[in-house]
């Protein structure tokens, strides 16, 4: 007959409760933590390691939260486009920006243009680049010069009539505007990809610099600010040799090409 051993109960020298019970006395961080941590560091873990978990996933949502509420919600204005351009090329000229506004009220596109042309590109729209995204200039040249890469590897490896024929891709382009409010839309340019040799970070630096706006290309579209649905177009026809034919106008749904509007 074997004899049984009396099992003794492990209390805290905090609070002298069990250590499950800690968390419900009034000294549980300041004290019973410590105190399990530093003498039974294997009890420690088992009662609070599910605890440090959802705290971390806690704090996590919080921050992911908190990155949403901070996000902006609208395009700039007219009035922020110029203060972001002022403050970084003219900062001495914030305060003339009323007056400014007012000498060429609708005209404020040609103001772009010429303040562009004589400074420099306009800093980008955070809104467009949160919302669209815009990948650096960095980004995009590694990633076109992977694409060039791969393609020169294709044709060393390819041999006989194969190498002689490409896939034709047929050109259509639907220029849409987008509106955010009354006075704020942005324009998309969908299938300029399918333009024979074209590179879309360049024609999106293209349409920045004519329309004086922020410009950036994401999944193979470009989006412009500002509203320029018709300008747009006839950019594509006239500067890229697309046929009128091929591009498309979103005009409530309905797609008209060029040549027909």
């Amino acid at each position: 007959m074997s004899l049984m051993t009396p099992h003794k109960p492990l209390y805290c020298d905090a609070c002298g409760m069990p250590p499950e019970y800690c968390e419900y006395g009034p000294d549980y961080e300041t004290h019973c933590v410590p105190w399990l941590k530093s003498n039974h560091p294997d009890i420690f873990a088992l009662h609070h390691s599910g605890k440090q978990t959802s705290s971390k996933v806690a704090s996590s949502a919080n921050d992911d939260s908190t990155s949403n509420t901070n996000a902006p919600t609208a395009p700039w204005t007219t009035r922020e486009r110029l203060s972001a351009f002022y403050t970084k090329y003219m900062p001495e000229k914030l305060d003339g920006i009323d007056a400014i506004l007012e000498k060429y009220a609708g005209k404020e596109d040609k103001l772009f243009v010429a303040l562009v042309k004589k400074y420099g590109p306009e800093p980008e729209d955070p809104y467009i680049t949160a919302k669209y995204g815009g990948a650096s200039d960095e980004d995009d040249d590694d990633e076109e010069d992977l694409g060039m890469e791969t393609l020169t590897i294709d044709k060393k490896k390819r041999r006989g009539a194969a190498a002689k024929s490409t896939a034709k891709v047929d050109t259509r382009i639907i220029v849409q505007k987008i509106s955010r409010n009354r006075k704020k839309a942005v324009t998309h340019v969908v299938g300029m990809d399918t333009v024979p040799n074209m590179n879309l970070k360049d024609a999106s630096k293209a349409f920045s610099k004519r329309f004086a706006g922020s410009s950036s290309v994401k999944d193979k579209e470009i989006i412009l600010q500002g509203d320029h649905l018709e300008e747009v177009a006839d950019m594509i026809v006239k500067k890229f040799g697309v046929k009128a034919e091929c591009v498309f106008l979103d005009l409530d749904g309905e797609f008209v090409p060029f040549n027909e509007f």
